[in-house]
Order: C-alpha cells, then structure tokens, then sequence
C-alpha cells in the first residue's frame, strides 16, 4: 500500500501525465503567475470573468481560481462586485517607479499639459515595448471622440500615430521583425499591407512626425511626433488624437512638435548644428 490518497471518481492527479488530446503544461508557477496577468493584454480588457481569464491564460478553471485569488491578495488584481477581475492599482505603483518610465513622464508632464492646453484634445506619451506602444501618460480631451488607449495599455504599433513614430524609429532589425508579423486590419484604412507600411514609415522619418486617420478607432485622427535622448536616439513619441474628417490643423501639427522637442531638450538633445 502507497500511502497515497485515493482519488475520488472523475478527478485527476495532477502529478501523473497528462494524456488524450490535452498538452502537458511545463510551465513554472511564475510563469503561469505571470499568465494570469498576461491574459488581460492580449488582447486589452479593463475587465474579465474568471472563466475568461482561464482561457486566455491557458489554465485550469481550478488552478485559476488558486492564482487569482493570489494576486488579489498581494493587491495586483481586484475582484468587482459583479464578481469580474481587473488589474489592480499596485501593479500601476510597481510600473511607475521604473527609471525609464517615472523620469520620462516626470520629465514630460509639463510638456503634455502645455500641449493639452493648446489643443484641448487627447495627449498620448507612448514608448516602445516589443511589438506594441505601451502607453505612459493619457491627457483626456473635452472633445468626444471615441479612443481605446488608457495608461498602461499597449496597442499595436503600424494602426496608431505613437505607433508609427515608434516603429519608424527603431532600429531596423525591429522594424524587420515587425514587418514579418501578420498585420492587423482594424478598419479599412488601416495599412497592413508590409510594402505600404515600409513606405510610410520612411515618409514619416523625412517628415518627422505621423498622421493617421480612421485605422484604430473610427472618428479619430493622431498627429505624433518623436522624442529623443541625449544621444538622440527616439525614446518615445507624443501625440494628439483629434475627431477626423477634418483638415489638418497646422497649429496643431506645430504644438505637437513644439511639444516633441521641449521634452526631447529636457532629456539632454541638443540638434545637430551642422
């Protein structure tokens, strides 16, 4: 005699292999941790259903049920009172107390509420994270155009304005690796095609700044422009998002990149005198 319990009928041990149709999951604890959190990203929800989150994450309901309950405990989830899950507030703690994240919005703040005050519409800062803009900073506009951007979150790079100025300034083997993805048609004029991709992020590095129309949300239109360091390399990108069908606004291209450049001095970028 084993020892070990009995199992009651229709139950599974979870140390023996896992057989018939269903992989075997190797993943570490951590990894399935992080899985939880991960399952809100991809692709974005403010909110989710325990069976949802299982799904995304590729778990278990029960094994779910042990994680969430995890990380509402240490405060990097929220149970709501229909019972659904949202990311919690420490997480956004733990993320804004990043070097990188905490001294550029610090330092971009005054900058994105002059531009704020020009325009009176949506401010984005975004950065580059993989294949994604991960929004830093979002000043709401009293305009109601509908956007699906919020602090945090991330969208792709080739269908947003921050985006776009990302992308095209990025080293190329990323701009490469980007290109050979499957690009997502949100609407009809979003340009997924790799070639008219190629072309328009080389307009945008002549230009120095992106403009796009109706390719996230429909009514809405995004003026960016880049943000450099002290070495010059584009650590960012800011924007505007307007209600489109309307001419572009030169005023408001201008405060866009006025906007660029005072955070990019702030950051130590000095242009080239030659």
């Amino acid at each position: 005699m084993s020892g070990k319990p009995a199992l009651r009928r229709g139950a599974t041990d979870a140390s023996a292999p896992v057989s018939g149709d269903r992989p075997v999951d190797d993943r570490s604890v951590a990894a399935r941790l992080f899985a939880i959190i991960d399952a809100f990203t991809t692709p974005i929800a403010a909110s989710l259903t325990l069976t949802a989150i299982a799904e995304r994450a590729r778990l278990p309901l029960s094994t779910t049920h042990r994680l969430v309950a995890e990380w509402v405990n240490w405060g990097g989830l929220t149970r709501q009172d229909d019972g659904r899950y949202a990311l919690g507030l420490r997480l956004w703690e733990i993320g804004v107390q990043t070097p990188t994240a905490h001294n550029l919005r610090t330092i971009a703040l005054p900058y994105l509420e002059d531009l704020f005050e020009v325009s009176r519409e949506h401010v984005h800062l975004a950065i580059l994270d993989g294949h994604d803009a991960l929004y830093l900073e979002k000043l709401s506009g009293h305009s109601p155009v509908r956007i699906i951007s919020r602090v945090g979150g991330r969208l792709p790079l080739h269908s947003t304005g921050v985006g776009l100025v990302l992308l095209a300034y990025a080293p190329m083997d990323v701009i490469q690796a980007y290109l050979g993805t499957a690009l997502q048609r949100f609407l009809p004029q979003t340009v997924s095609s790799p070639d008219e991709l190629r072309r328009r992020l080389a307009e945008v590095r002549v230009q120095g700044v992106a403009r796009m129309s109706d390719e996230m949300t429909v009514g809405s239109s995004s003026i960016a422009a880049p943000i450099r360091d002290s070495t010059g390399l584009v650590v960012a990108a800011v924007s505007t998002v307007t209600r489109s069908g309307t001419p572009v606004d030169p005023a408001q291209e201008l405060a866009v990149r006025v906007a660029a450049q005072g955070i990019s001095r702030a950051l130590g970028y000095r242009r080239p005198t030659s």
